[in-house]
């Protein structure tokens, strides 16, 4: 009877978690990428609970032993990084934070007040920023976290691939029919800004071109992970035919379908980083195919072909629209008149005045009204490129522990990847590698990793392209 009781709570929990991960993605993006605090607070609380279930697990899920060994690093890393965080935070002694950061010092003088009755004061200029943003990215690290411990099924992997492209499909043909909408709205508010250019449930369109970027390169490669590729040497057409009907035709053409529609709203949404990134896109997957894909020509023809075939209709479909307006933006006068250089160039002076420990995570919009000096009455709450903003932030240390952690990730993901003969895990793989590295050069020129929705994103394809890449590894050396 006993046994019965816990078997239930465990299903039940499981449950929890798996179908938590699954609400997440969809809800996410829908509250105008989850940018209000309201719909950050409902990210949070289900984390929690979901964190709550796997902790009343009597029976964990079993994880590769090689997985849990190649997350070592990062795990000090994140460890050290909310430690820093914590240092941000807490009051510290006058004299330690007039060493560590004396423009933190200055600064905390300069504009706190009753700051001299004080022999205690934070290395953040606003601690309850610090305080705030640092919760929303240990919930981002949780959810990772309950992503390694728990999805080790196929079921699983396959679910939140669905899960993602359904969103993507779902982003792409909404923001393409919003735009064609002479009343256009996102979801439940009305539409105010970027009227001639496809944003979804997006308030900005380079962040739903940021977040399409990450979807098309899983559709690609569950196109690829379904259809085993690598099973058509020496067959005849019609035996080929009959494999491809058998891998579920239907299903493979949909997913085309929608790399298609997901394509050109990347492209209508006028995003310049976005069509940059998404020809990126299929070099990138193309390159990886050549030099990865294993040494015998079949296996790389089918993968490459469909590559080419995919890039070269979305160019004809693109032009028969009309792509003038989106090419436009690339004309030299309108990069000369993007705003991003006086701003990085302000933020650069906030890097040199706190660089060892930063200004404080979330710190960034009050920091940057005391350097612009341009006397405008628009307020700028992020640095238009991530880097620079978590480098203000955080200084040279906290950037340092995050964005080692990360990078550590794909690597080691990226150099096991490439070993690796599965062919299901191949191509899911393939997509997470490329979809990761497609937002982390668009983060170059915008603040995507700022968006709820989709850093949010960005944690669930990190941590399920490292599951994916040992799944049902059990005794290689790595």
């Amino acid at each position: 009877m006993t046994t019965a009781v816990i078997s239930k709570k465990d299903t039940l929990c499981r449950r929890i978690v798996d179908w938590g991960i699954v609400g997440l993605i969809v809800f996410s993006p829908l509250p105008a990428a989850s940018v209000y605090e309201w719909s950050i607070f409902i990210i949070q609380i289900t984390v929690l609970a979901m964190m709550i279930a796997y902790l009343l697990l009597n029976t964990k899920p079993p994880v590769n032993k090689l997985l849990l060994s190649s997350l070592k690093w990062p795990k000090y890393l994140f460890i050290g990084f909310f430690i820093f965080i914590l240092l941000q935070i807490i009051p510290l002694p006058k004299l330690l934070v007039k060493v560590l950061s004396p423009n933190s010092y200055s600064f905390r003088e300069m504009f706190s007040i009753g700051l001299s009755d004080s022999k205690f004061i934070s290395l953040s200029v606003v601690p309850a920023h610090t305080l705030q943003q640092g919760l929303e990215i240990f919930t981002y690290f949780l959810l990772g976290f309950l992503i390694i411990k728990t999805v080790v099924s196929q079921l699983q992997i396959r679910r939140i691939f669905y899960a993602l492209i359904g969103m993507g499909i779902f982003q792409a043909f909404y923001g393409l029919f919003e735009l064609y909408n002479k009343n256009p709205r996102i979801l439940f508010y009305k539409k105010a800004y970027n009227l001639d250019s496809v944003c979804g449930t997006f308030v900005n369109r380079n962040h739903l071109s940021g977040y399409l970027e990450m979807i098309i390169p899983l559709a690609i490669g569950l196109i690829i992970a379904r259809i085993d590729l690598f099973s058509f040497a020496g067959m005849k057409i019609k035996e080929k035919i009959l494999q491809l009907a058998e891998k579920g035709l239907a299903v493979n053409l949909l997913l085309s379908f929608s790399i298609l529609g997901m394509s050109l709203a990347v492209i209508f949404s006028k995003s310049r980083s976005g069509v940059f990134v998404l020809v990126f896109t299929f070099i990138l997957m193309f390159e990886f195919t050549v030099f990865y894909f294993g040494k015998q020509k079949q296996q790389k023809e089918w993968v490459t072909k469909f590559l080419k075939i995919m890039f070269i209709t979305i160019i004809i479909i693109s032009l028969y629209i009309g792509i003038g307006a989106t090419l436009e933006r690339f004309a030299l006068n309108k990069v000369l008149k993007v705003d991003r250089v006086p701003v990085w160039n302000f933020t650069l002076k906030i890097i040199s005045d706190f660089p060892l420990v930063g200004s404080g995570l979330g710190t960034y919009a009050s920091v940057f009204l005391a350097y612009d000096n341009r006397g405008r009455l628009s307020i700028y709450s992020h640095a238009h490129n991530d880097y620079l903003e978590y480098l203000s932030d955080l200084g040279i240390i906290g950037l340092l522990l995050l964005l080692g952690a990360v990078l550590f990730i794909i690597i080691k993901a990226f150099s096991v990847w490439r070993t690796r003969g599965h062919p299901e895990v191949k191509g899911l793989a393939l997509g997470g590698i490329v979809a990761v590295i497609n937002i982390l050069i668009h983060s170059i020129t915008d603040f995507n990793l700022q968006i709820p929705a989709n850093m949010l994103l960005f944690t669930v394809i990190l941590s399920l392209t490292i599951v994916m890449v040992f799944y049902k590894k059990r005794s290689e050396k790595v």
